[in-house]
């Protein structure tokens, strides 16, 4: 355990121990009244001249080894030493003169400590206080001038009821009342600015001055009364103070602080220092009171309705920015989800205005942000954050609803090919030489879709994730498809033809656009499990043996596991393991019946069978296209739903001729 004592010098230790017996004798001496001359000269002499050298000593000695604030301790060394001069002068001289000049030399003395004293603490305050607010002073000087009321009410009734007469003692004697109540007023004010932050150092200043100044409302009082004996607690309390600013400037003090400090202590103690000046007023309609107390301690309820005033503007101020807060992304500056929800409440109170409701969210954004950190990743948001505002511009209002999600509320009816979403699509788009963040997007039109808000945040939202889906399903569709293009051509060509053939008759049935994605991704990728079959199984010319027909029954679920690798791609596995159903329950692999099979299956599987029939195989002639719809229509209601065929039917009979041959072209 460290000893605290042990950073303090030998030669301190013993100052401070030396002050402490002196102060002990002469506190002794005041207390017992103990008479004589030799005594007394040794008490008000040699013992208090002994405690001024020591103390002085002390602070000189700080200004000598240490730098820091040594311009302010300078200072208050002067002081000190001036005031040692002053009660020299009088144990030399002035106290064997019978009747000593008034004033005197020594008043010279004491009046010049007082500027060096101001000094030395608005050194040391500069030194703490570098950017107070306007508040801060106002509490400052409420109760500076509280304190001064105070301070004049005690210290220049005490002066004005011992005047004598004689201008120049009596202006001195007011001077030294007056000085006092500037050190307070000045002290007091000093404590509000610093907060609890001004440091054990200046503390001790302000108790020091304190001390200073209830001595002289003493001595002040007794010479008043007529009663002043030379010795008594006064000269106790004027040697503390001067010990206490002397020590003081060994104590710590507090850090630099370049902020403004406020606290609930610096509000208690300006309402205080108010209600005791209104209390001083209050007293003064009943009993006779300085004039002075009394315009300090109305100044004082003036800065106190100027600080009530400021403190509703800040408040109303502060409201206002809070406000805006709530409403604000910090990051962006864009409006945020508590603000969209509020508009969305609005436009649905006022009425039928249409709007367009657009989600937005970053692909590969989370990648980017764990490469290169998240602070890169903040100022990226920030970045496209202000390019959709942009992009926006007066259509309507955008936001940040958190994360990479973005959001726009655009005026009128907009899809997502209008020239206003591709811009605020490309907003957000970014793309460097190791990343690159696309988006997706979902749109909801108000109130055509939606009949509130949060029906239309659900749409737009499952659309907008509907999008991300479907760009994240075209990688890796991409690269089934080459593989497939590589492993077996022939079943490339087919299933880009079953996906044309799908594509053309959906448009008979509700599909929406994230179910028609998936269903011409499973129509593309439908035998894709059948690179899991031997070729000679595949391609054999003549029927397939039971076993044969095991492997053959054994594709769809293959594609199924295939897809399913990839998370984007789970519904097309579904679909794909549907393609080969049955209408009839008699299809593979789970023997589903009727409307147990998914519409999307159900339309893979006809438009399959039809491209199958109408293709050239090496097992098999092509037939026309009117065969191959006999034989739909033959097992329509057995291997086939009767719906997807007429569809089918209709469908082609509405196509064009191809340019030759008469053979009606595939869509």
């Amino acid at each position: 355990m460290v000893n605290r004592h042990a950073a303090i010098p030998i030669w301190r230790r013993s100052a401070y121990a030396a002050l402490g017996v002196g102060m002990a004798f002469e506190s002794l001496w005041a207390l017992t009244k103990v008479d004589g001359s030799s005594l007394t000269t040794l008490a008000n002499g040699w013992v208090y001249q002994a405690i001024e050298f020591v103390a002085l000593g002390v602070c000189a000695a700080r200004v000598v080894q240490r730098r820091e604030q040594r311009f302010a301790w300078a200072l208050m060394t002067v002081a000190l030493t001036l005031w040692t001069i002053g009660d020299l002068i009088w144990s030399v001289w002035l106290d064997y003169v019978a009747n000593p000049p008034a004033p005197s030399v020594a008043d010279v003395a004491y009046l010049l400590m007082y500027p060096a004293i101001y000094g030395a603490l608005m050194a040391l305050l500069r030194s703490r206080i570098r950017h107070a607010v306007a508040a801060q002073w106002l509490d400052g000087g409420v109760v500076g001038l509280a304190v001064g009321a105070a301070a004049a009410l005690l210290v220049l009734d005490a002066v004005l009821r011992g005047t004598t007469g004689r201008f120049a003692v009596d202006a001195v004697n007011i001077s030294y009342a007056v000085l006092d109540c500037i050190l307070l007023m000045f002290v007091a004010m000093a404590y509000v600015l610093t907060g609890r932050r001004a440091g054990r150092d200046w503390m001790a200043l302000g108790a020091g001055i304190a001390l200073m100044a209830v001595a002289d409302i003493l001595y002040a009082d007794q010479a008043a009364g007529g009663i002043y004996r030379a010795g008594g607690w006064d000269n106790v309390l004027y040697l503390a103070s001067f010990c206490v600013l002397a020590v003081g400037a060994w104590l710590p003090s507090s850090t630099h602080t370049d902020q403004p400090t406020s606290s609930r202590d610096t509000i208690a103690l300006t309402f205080i220092a108010a209600t005791i000046a209104l209390g001083l007023l209050v007293v003064s309609a009943f009993t006779t009171v300085t004039p002075w107390a009394i315009g300090l301690a109305a100044g004082a309820l003036a800065l106190a309705t100027v600080r009530s005033a400021l403190t509703h503007r800040e408040n109303a101020a502060m409201l206002k920015a809070t406000n805006a807060q709530a409403v604000t992304d910090a990051l962006t500056g864009l409006c945020n989800r508590r603000q969209l929800i509020s508009d969305l409440d609005r436009l649905f109170r006022t009425g039928n205005r249409t709007t367009t409701l657009v989600f937005f969210d970053l692909n590969g954004f989370k990648r980017y942000n764990d490469v290169y950190g998240h602070g890169v990743g903040d100022a990226l948001l920030a970045r496209l954050g202000t390019a959709l505002k942009a992009a926006v511009g007066a259509a309507g209002s955008a936001y940040r609803l958190g994360g990479d999600e973005f959001c726009a509320l655009l005026d009128g009816r907009h899809v997502a090919h209008d020239q206003l979403l591709i811009n605020a699509r490309a907003a957000l788009n970014e793309r460097g030489s190791g990343f690159d963040v696309t988006t997706a997007l979902g749109i909801a039109l108000i109130p055509d879709e939606a009949g509130s808000p949060d029906a239309a945040l659900r749409l737009a939202d499952e659309r907008m994730y509907a999008d991300k889906a479907r760009t994240q399903r075209t990688p890796v569709r991409d690269v089934l498809m080459q593989l497939l293009g590589e492993r077996a051509p022939e079943q490339l060509a087919h299933s880009t033809g079953v996906a044309a053939i799908v594509e053309a008759v959906a448009g008979h049935f509700a599909f929406d656009g994230e179910l028609l994605d998936e269903t011409l991704r499973a129509a593309e990728l439908h035998d894709i499990g059948k690179l899991a079959i031997p070729d000679a199984i595949v391609e054999k010319p003549g029927p397939l043996d039971a076993d044969e027909w095991l492997f053959i029954r054994q594709h769809p679920e293959i594609g199924q596991r295939i897809l399913n690798a990839a998370p984007a791609l789970t519904g097309v596995a579904a679909i794909v393991r549907g393609s080969h159903e049955r209408w009839d329950g008699s299809g593979y692999p789970d023997g589903l019946r009727g409307e147990q099979i998914p519409l999307a299956a159900r339309l893979i599987a006809v438009c399959d069978v039809y491209d199958a029939m109408t293709s050239e195989r090496p097992y098999q002639r092509a037939r026309s296209h009117d065969e191959a719809i006999d034989e739909l229509r033959r097992n329509a209601g057995t291997q086939f739903d009767p719906a997807i065929v007429n569809a089918l039917e209709r469908h082609f009979a509405s196509a064009p001729k191809a340019a030759t041959g008469g053979q009606l072209s595939h869509p």
